[in-house]
């Protein structure tokens, strides 16, 4: 069974992330514009890859995102991938930030 992590918004650092444990940590770092919240880098300690953990993050931010009514511009190569595999996060997609699955 995979395990799960709760969601840290560390907004001094502008990230969410998840505490791996031993001071390892995953992370999505995101900057906050006027057409909506830039989500530019994830990154998985290598020693925590294969295992779900980016998946599971960018799920747990974006399900944030949703809830507080925020839009998103994702500029991540994954978050891009992800979101492309499952349009159903595409309304959080700021205005003029659309893109064919």
């Amino acid at each position: 069974m995979e395990k799960r992590y709760p969601l840290i918004h560390n907004r001094a650092a502008s990230r969410y992330e998840f505490d791996l444990g031993n001071g390892a940590r995953a992370l999505i770092d995101y900057e906050a514009t006027p057409q909506g919240y830039r989500l530019t880098h994830t990154e998985v300690p290598a020693a925590f890859e294969g295992q779900g953990i980016a998946r599971q993050l960018v799920e747990a931010t974006l399900e944030e995102f949703r809830r507080r009514g925020d839009r998103i511009i994702p500029e991540c190569s994954y978050i891009v991938h992800y979101i492309r595999r499952h349009p159903e996060w595409q309304p959080l997609l700021a205005d003029g930030y659309r893109f064919e699955v």
